[in-house]
């Protein structure tokens, strides 16, 4: 018998037949769920659940997934006001020189308490920059962040690599305020990524997961270590398929993509690639051809500066989840945002409002998504035997009613502030919009002190206090 009823809500399932269930409920059993469908034949079925959610008025939906993100980002949003080089120079001052274990285990709280307040119950997370700044050198940082995901309770796959060469890395460890420097070379960087394999893939009861990353080699990297840095990809690459774990790279373009496969062979279907903007006709059929996946990051500041062919890509057969690459200086991780953005970013490319259906996006943020990150056995939608992971959105403001197309009003409408309960192998950890796993407000005010902390250190006070020229009355920087 069930344990759990969220019941009398609009059930947008996501499952084969893409049912959208009027007046329904979903039953949960142990943390999975054993019944979906009309409200009454359910609660005829689990009369005794001892947990009722009533979600009248409100739409029941798989929880959501982002394919792209980034530890640490959420400490430093804001940085650089606008200013592209000092948001990363901030990046790789405060990620390398200014943070500790500590800094990693905050922020990582912050943002797993972030997604789960916005119904982001899945999500990748890059442990660093991906590029220059990877928080790989030592193991305390991967244990920091992931006991916090543990703590917060959503699901996460946590991307560990190495940054761009040259080696040896030149990094920073605050212990307190002590400072430890050190010069950490490739191997460091790729044991303790193996170390993460084994202690935390498949941890938390399935929940913590791990993937491997190697940086982007492109025509603006530089050139001077180039097949240093392929041996190092090579490597890492067969490390993640002798692991059995999935491998990431993060910003291809236009190039990038055919020159990694000539150098290395290492697309596949446990690959998935970030950004992918401007490619090629030759890159799309590889990506194709090798059933590689794609994070579609319509929001991103790459995305400003070339296009993604998302729809293309689809056309093809490529799956394309849809990711908020959060948080960034002028984005959140609000899927919701993020799902509107992805339609009118490629309507205006093709001049064509028909382009991106409203159920596709939302697709890409559930099922294929799922698909990707090869967890559709588990989640992606509301089906039997599936993981209980399920969101309610509040469909009784006056946004969202009135009470007509609910899928339409989920995807054009909503926002993350909408999402009212979330349940995570359906245990409920937000209930009337309230994350109820940790203290989040205790969190916040530790969150202020080690974020002022790690600017003091770095010296980096302008990057988060200062407004550029132009900032006022002007309509560019």
């Amino acid at each position: 018998m069930a344990d759990t009823i969220v019941e009398h809500g609009t059930i947008i399932t996501m499952d084969p037949q893409r049912r959208v269930i009027e007046d329904g409920s979903v039953a949960i059993e142990g943390g999975r769920i054993v019944a979906v469908g009309p409200a009454d034949e359910v609660a005829a079925a689990h009369p005794h659940a001892t947990k009722r959610i009533d979600a009248r008025h409100k739409a029941i939906l798989p929880g959501l997934i982002d394919g792209h993100t980034h530890a640490g980002h959420a400490m430093i949003r804001t940085a650089g006001a606008g200013d592209t080089k000092a948001w990363y120079d901030t990046v790789h001052d405060i990620y390398n020189h200014g943070s500790g274990p500590e800094f990693w285990r905050l922020e990582a709280a912050m943002a797993a308490t972030e997604r789960l307040r916005f119904g982001t119950t899945t999500a990748t997370a890059l442990l660093g920059g991906g590029d220059s700044a990877m928080r790989c050198d030592d193991l305390r940082f991967v244990d920091a962040h992931c006991q916090s995901v543990a703590e917060v309770g959503i699901r996460e796959i946590v991307v560990v690599g190495h940054p761009r060469g040259p080696y040896p890395a030149d990094y920073s460890i605050w212990e307190g305020e002590t400072r430890h420097r050190k010069a950490v070379p490739f191997e460091t960087f790729r044991d303790v990524c193996a170390a993460a394999v084994d202690k935390w893939h498949g941890a938390v009861d399935g929940r913590v997961r791990i993937a491997l990353l190697s940086p982007v080699h492109h025509d603006a990297a530089p050139q001077d270590n180039v097949a240093e840095h392929w041996a190092q990809t090579r490597e890492m690459r067969e490390l993640s398929r002798s692991k059995g774990v999935m491998w990431h790279q993060d910003g291809h373009r236009r190039g990038s993509i055919a020159w990694l496969q000539r150098e290395t062979g290492a697309l596949g279907e446990d690959a998935w690639l970030s950004h992918c903007i401007d490619i090629t006709e030759e890159e799309m059929r590889l990506l194709a051809e090798t059933g590689t996946r794609v994070a579609h990051n319509a929001s991103a500041a790459f995305s400003i500066r070339g296009r993604c062919p998302a729809p293309e890509l689809i056309d093809m057969g490529v799956l394309v989840m849809l990711s908020t690459d959060a948080t960034a200086p002028d984005r959140s991780a609000d899927q919701f945002r993020n799902m509107w953005q992805c339609m009118h970013y490629h309507r205006r490319h093709f001049r064509d409002d028909k382009v991106m259906p409203v159920g596709k996006v939302l697709e890409m943020v559930t099922i294929d998504a799922a698909k990707a990150l090869h967890l559709d056995h588990e989640i992606g939608s509301l089906e039997v035997g599936k993981k209980a992971d399920v969101i309610t959105v509040d469909l009784f403001k006056p946004h969202m009613m009135p009470l007509h197309m609910p899928v339409h009003r989920v995807v054009c409408f909503a926002q993350g502030s909408d999402v009212s309960e979330v349940l995570v192998d359906g245990k409920l950890l937000v209930e009337n919009g309230e994350v109820l796993s940790i203290d989040w407000r205790a969190m916040l005010r530790d969150v202020q002190v080690e974020a002022d902390a790690a600017i003091r250190r770095t010296g980096r006070d302008a990057a988060f206090h200062t407004l550029p020229p132009n900032f006022w009355r002007h309509t560019h920087y």
